[in-house]
């Protein structure tokens, strides 16, 4: 399935982030969990987001038109990729200000090497994405590496997020159609997202 997805602009500061009324899905994730690969496999746009062997690259926000409702953003990987402080510590600002400030944000996508499971830094964002009351999706990346012997542990690997992780891998597509989903599920505009709430209230 091909999404009609287009780059849009890139953002070094919250001020620079488009004006629009988009719901907003943000993908997060360690510098080599393939951030780039899924965007472009749940989008069916293979060049949409640039990949490279080198993790890290990313170190601004990205934005890209999903349809008339829907943006995905490409946020900094984190923890693993060779930096200077100076610049660790801007693109953790930079995430901080978005995820703690950004109105159109709706949910985030939270990306985990399956063999890996969830680290502190995961357990600290998915904290930060609860207080505000936004959507978490939790998506255990590169499936494919995983033998059928080790799956059962999964569950217990990510169970101090307490929620299900949807198994996923770009190489033989295991989870991109429920990940592509759920992310479309969430591309009701913020405004109608305000007026549910109040009438839910």
């Amino acid at each position: 399935m091909r999404l009609d997805a287009k780059f849009v602009s890139s953002a070094f500061a919250l001020g620079d982030c488009p004006r629009w009324e988009r719901a907003e899905v943000a993908l997060a994730g360690r510098s080599n969990v393939g951030k780039s690969s899924l965007l472009n496999a749940i989008t069916g746009s293979k060049g949409l987001a640039r990949t490279s062997k080198t993790p890290g690259r990313t170190r601004c926000l990205n934005f890209f038109e999903v349809g008339t409702n829907l943006a995905l953003v490409d946020l900094p990987g984190y923890g693993f990729a060779k930096m200077s402080r100076a610049d660790a510590v801007k693109i953790a600002e930079l995430l901080a200000d978005y995820l703690r400030e950004r109105r159109q944000l709706a949910a985030l996508v939270m990306l985990i090497d399956a063999r890996r499971g969830p680290e502190r830094e995961e357990l600290d964002l998915a904290a930060a994405v609860h207080d505000r009351g936004l959507q978490l999706i939790v998506v255990a990346t590169k499936s494919d590496k995983i033998r059928n012997a080790g799956r059962p542990e999964i569950p217990r690997r990510f169970s101090a997020l307490e929620t299900s992780p949807i198994m996923c891998s770009t190489f033989d597509g295991e989870g991109l159609g429920e990940l592509r989903g759920r992310i479309l599920g969430s591309a009701r505009p913020p405004g109608a997202r305000r007026d549910r709430a109040a009438a839910d209230a």
